[in-house]
């Protein structure tokens, strides 16, 4: 090969001069390459990321023999020189784009800032420049969606505008940092096409930095493990993942949700838990001075369907089909209309008291465990507030030891107890929150994307936990999520969500296997498949 275009050796860093989270790592990249960093949280690969670029935190400390892009090493650069290299010659696409884009700011002058700050264009120029790399990322209509603020753009969208700034100052090498980790399959395989089509376009390398293997195995051209701080693992993609020579890579390679899962499924018959009929939830559409309603959203037009006892349905769809709508609806958080039973107790006709206690027969697990849980509150207390509102005549005795006992189900030690949400990883917050539903004793779960930002090991434990609760409590699931490997892996029937409507339903080894609409099968070959051969 010829000269690296970024050659890191020997890289640490470490917090407060004690925690070490990058261990002596060295690896090069390539002109032209995809270069695939791959590990779980935790592991130092965003950090080994920013630690190229100097973006540590003041607490952090970094020791390097050299970082060294086309031969230049920027550790002896000052301050001054690396503001003229980030985002010219390396540019990076963060993981959340709604919490790194300005929302004060409309999506053509937030491309433009970057432009100004590293090209000398006129006016006119610095305009036509914008344009063309909103097009370039396929931003549909780009010259009326220019004036645009991230917030009316849906989140690939916003993944395309991040993608347009970091391809702004036409960067020799490119770090995507879990560009795709909370997007649908389908655009998620658009967005890894536009930065596959863009490589060759401009000959620049990709870092991408992900948990994901499937993802990883359908672009990458070399791959590099990450556990601990340590790289224990590179070599090319093919040699990689047909022969995996570390314990921790076998590990993460067996951790992923197949898709053959569904196949395992046995198909006895029980009893409905919730019938929903013909269910609606409309927005009304206000314009004018007086806003007045001249149209609605049908974010839920009609849908019906039934979960069965100790049985698991997932919903599947892409973002704004209605999945997590029609999931908050039946519980009440969004108002909606239509037939719910569950238990052979119709929800629409209660109100008041008897309406809350039904309560204790729905619960719900959000996607993002951290914001739906008080940062104030210590854990105990956030498991015990169902029981304490739902069930006023449970001593405080017995709710500490109902609470002991949930955490030992989820597999947390007892004294979680006595801590706080943000001492808790990702996975672990996850668990706090399932056990925080089955307080009540619930008959039926809403999952609402439960796994969607969780490492493959992590995902696998707790679509085990999910299951093995099943198995022993009888509870039912609905599972909202656009991951269809692990609706094979978790789900008993699915349905598919397109447009407020569910457009086929079934099996799920029926309807992964042999789907009979369009849009399904649209869905199934959007997913990234694991390329074991090269």
């Amino acid at each position: 090969m010829n000269n690296p275009l970024l050659a890191v050796e020997h890289l640490s860093v470490s917090f407060n001069h004690r925690q070490t989270v990058v261990d002596d790592i060295s690896f090069e990249i390539y002109a032209g390459e995809t270069f695939a960093l791959v590990g779980e949280s935790g592991s130092g690969k965003s950090i080994t990321a920013l630690s190229v670029l100097r973006l540590l935190p003041n607490n952090a400390r970094l020791n390097a023999e050299a970082i060294n892009l086309q031969g230049d090493n920027l550790l002896k650069r000052s301050e001054f020189d690396l503001c003229k290299i980030r985002g010219r010659r390396i540019g990076f696409i963060f993981q959340d784009p709604m919490s790194s884009l300005n929302p004060v700011m409309n999506i053509g002058n937030q491309i433009e800032e970057v432009i100004k700050l590293h090209f000398d264009l006129t006016k006119e120029a610095l305009k036509q420049r914008t344009l063309e790399l909103m097009q370039q990322v396929e931003i549909p209509e780009a010259q009326q969606r220019i004036k645009d603020y991230p917030h009316q753009l849906s989140g690939g969208q916003r993944q395309r505008v991040m993608i347009a700034i970091a391809l702004a100052g036409k960067p020799d090498l490119l770090i995507a940092d879990e560009p795709t980790t909370s997007l649908d399959v389908t655009i998620q395989a658009q967005i890894l096409a536009l930065l596959k089509n863009i490589q060759q376009q401009t000959g620049m390398a990709l870092w991408l930095i992900s948990h994901d293997l499937a993802l990883v195995s359908s672009i990458a051209d070399r791959v590099a493990v990450m556990q601990q701080g340590k790289i224990v693992e590179t070599g090319d993609t093919a040699e990689f993942f047909s022969l995996p020579k570390h314990p921790y890579t076998r590990k993460l390679l067996n951790a992923l949700p197949s898709m053959q899962s569904c196949l395992m499924h046995s198909i006895e018959q029980k009893p409905p838990l919730l019938q929903v009929s013909d269910f609606y939830c409309y927005y009304p559409i206000r314009k004018g001075i007086f806003k007045r309603i001249v149209d609605h959203v049908r974010a839920v037009d009609g849908v019906s369907f039934d979960i069965q006892q100790g049985k698991t349905l997932a919903l599947v769809g892409e973002s704004g089909c209605g999945k997590t709508t029609l999931g908050k609806s039946l519980l009440n958080l969004i108002p909606g209309t239509g037939r719910v039973v569950i238990n052979g107790v119709e929800l629409n006709a209660l109100t008041g008291e008897a309406l809350r206690q039904q309560r204790a027969n729905i619960q719900i697990v959000f996607q993002d465990p951290f914001s739906s849980m008080s940062p104030r509150m210590l854990v105990g207390d956030i498991i015990a507030e169902g029981i304490r509102a739902l069930h006023p005549e449970i001593s405080p005795d017995e709710r500490k030891s109902r609470v002991r006992q949930l955490l030992q189900q989820v597999d947390l030690p007892e004294d979680s107890a006595l801590r706080y949400p943000h001492e808790f990883s990702g996975g672990q917050r996850q668990r706090i929150c399932i056990a925080r539903a089955l307080a009540v004793d619930p008959k039926l779960i809403v999952c609402d994307e439960p796994t969607s930002a969780l490492d493959v090991s992590v995902q696998a434990q707790i679509i085990q936990l999910l299951k093995t609760l099943q198995r022993e409590k009888g509870v039912s699931y609905l599972f909202i999520t656009h991951d269809l490997a692990v609706v094979a892996e978790i789900a008993d029937d699915v349905a598919v969500m397109y447009q407020g409507k569910i457009i086929e339903q079934g099996r799920v080894a029926e309807v992964l296997t042999q789907p009979k609409q369009a849009y399904t099968k649209k869905l199934l070959a959007a997913v990234p498949v694991l390329k074991m051969d090269g």
